[in-house]
């Protein structure tokens, strides 16, 4: 189960994200509280029910910031930090539109472009592809979990991942075998829900970009066929 992070107040000034940008990294309070409110919603706060899940977050501070308005314990996983964006960090689109439109336009069109001097879209892809085998395939692996056994009668995801848009957009790409450019497409709303469930012939597709998520209506048997990320 992938979860975007709260609005940061980076994300509503559309700059790109930075390491060192504060306005970036730190949730919104409004966005925290309504991170405890769906957690509620969902039942994760109920006793028991998030027992032995594997919760992850990427290294910005929004996103484990997230995991803590949701009540959930989270370990860092450095794979699923957004893309490096070079010298653009903290700049806004419309200032890299205007200052460096060639630049700009060759990374809207070529997912193996980096002119900002960081990393391509094509590198995030491979990375976040890389760590979502490691945790399906490689228990030995120091970021790969294990499913662990529900409580009786829950139903809930066997791993939470909260990071920002760019990582979540590559995990679909990796389950769909879509390329960079092609997932751009997809929105992903802050605090929204996308759910990758694993079978016995790969990853699937659950849901993308749910607002709202119950664990109260699904049955065990709609998922009994595998675990889900």
């Amino acid at each position: 189960m992938f979860v975007r992070h709260a609005t940061t107040p980076g994300m509503r000034a559309a700059r790109f994200p930075g390491v060192t940008d504060t306005d970036h990294t730190n949730a919104d309070p409004a966005g925290l509280a309504r991170a405890a409110s769906l957690a509620a919603m969902a039942g994760w706060t109920a006793p028991g029910v998030m027992a032995g899940a594997a919760v992850w977050v990427s290294p910005v501070r929004a996103a484990w910031q997230t995991a803590a308005a949701m009540g959930l314990e989270a370990r860092v996983a450095p794979a699923l930090r957004e893309a490096d964006c070079g010298r653009w960090g903290g700049l806004t689109y419309e200032q890299v539109a205007r200052e460096e439109p060639e630049a700009l336009a060759r990374w809207l069109a070529d997912p193996h472009a980096a002119p900002h001097g960081g990393e391509s879209l094509a590198a995030l892809a491979e990375r976040v592809g890389d760590w979502l085998e490691a945790v399906r395939e490689s228990p030995t692996h120091p970021e790969a979990v294990t499913g662990r056994a529900q409580p009786a009668g829950a139903v809930r995801p066997e791993v939470v991942v909260i990071c920002d848009v760019g990582v979540i957009r590559a995990a679909l790409g990796h389950v769909l075998g879509l390329d960079p450019l092609s997932t751009a497409r997809f929105d992903i709303a802050p605090l929204s829900f996308t759910e990758l469930t694993v079978t016995r012939t790969g990853r699937r597709v659950a849901h993308v970009n749910r607002k709202v998520l119950s664990w109260s209506t699904p049955t065990r048997s709609a998922r009994s066929s595998g675990s889900t990320t």
